[in-house]
């Protein structure tokens, strides 16, 4: 990771090799669509673009901005108070993702993150580059139209058990955050959205990070009608205990 800074700017890279590159302006939105290589975008709390960028990082790339949810984000949209810059929210994620991809688990390349602060230094905002997943869409949005046999909700449990196996908290861990691929060989599960996410001692929260999930797909059964069974969970489960590192 090699740190740069610009002014009130301070950006991650994840590979020394795009400090050769205009990554100054990577964050900025107008810049990619005056070269024309936005191929569509997502909306959100805020609008993330999809970037044709795969002669820069050999990869598609998405970008997000930090926008605050609830109350907070009501009042104060995208700014956040600044400590250090390690715990800034873009430069934590950034670090955890290059973490998790050598580990070789299924998640977004890292590619690069910034933090601009406020001319006082007490708030800054934040933006994260990471890998596009091609040909993928979120678990519900699949589980809408299908059900999934028993080796991909195993894959989803193993891959989950990978994550704890690491300490790896996912504070988020819900249906919307697990991505299946469609790939030549077949389907592939990701997993995405690593913003508040980081390490935890001990044991004792990853029962309730299953749980967290479970409740998530009860919740999507009402919400958006997705297929989802007693029997899927335990397929899950089966793929979680059964993992072997």
């Amino acid at each position: 990771m090699i740190e740069r800074q610009h002014q009130n700017q301070f950006f991650l890279l994840s590979d020394e090799r795009y400090s050769e590159l205009d990554y100054t302006q990577f964050f900025q939105p107008d810049y990619w669509q005056k070269q024309g290589r936005v191929s569509g975008t997502a909306k959100g709390r805020g609008t993330t673009y999809f970037l044709q960028t795969a002669d820069l990082f050999g990869v598609n790339a998405s970008l997000r901005h930090y926008y605050r949810g609830g109350l907070w984000g009501k009042i104060i949209r995208d700014r956040y108070r600044f400590t250090v810059l390690s715990q800034t929210r873009s430069f934590a994620e950034l670090r955890l993702l290059q973490k998790l991809y050598l580990a070789g688990l299924p998640v977004p390349k890292p590619i690069m993150a910034v933090v601009e602060k406020g001319k006082l230094g007490i708030c800054y905002r934040a933006d994260i580059l990471m890998e596009k997943i091609e040909n993928a869409q979120d678990l519900t949005a699949v589980l809408q139209h299908q059900t999934l046999p028993p080796e991909i909700w195993q894959q989803i449990g193993s891959l989950i058990r990978q994550l704890h196996d690491l300490q790896i908290c996912h504070t988020d861990l819900n249906a919307h955050n697990i991505l299946l691929q469609q790939t030549a060989t077949g389907q592939k599960c990701w997993l995405l959205d690593f913003d508040k996410c980081g390490e935890k001692s001990g044991d004792f929260w990853k029962q309730g990070n299953l749980e967290r999930l479970q409740r998530s797909f009860h919740k999507e059964i009402e919400r958006m009608k997705i297929q989802f069974s007693t029997q899927n969970w335990q397929d899950l489960l089966t793929g979680y205990h059964n993992h072997q590192i």
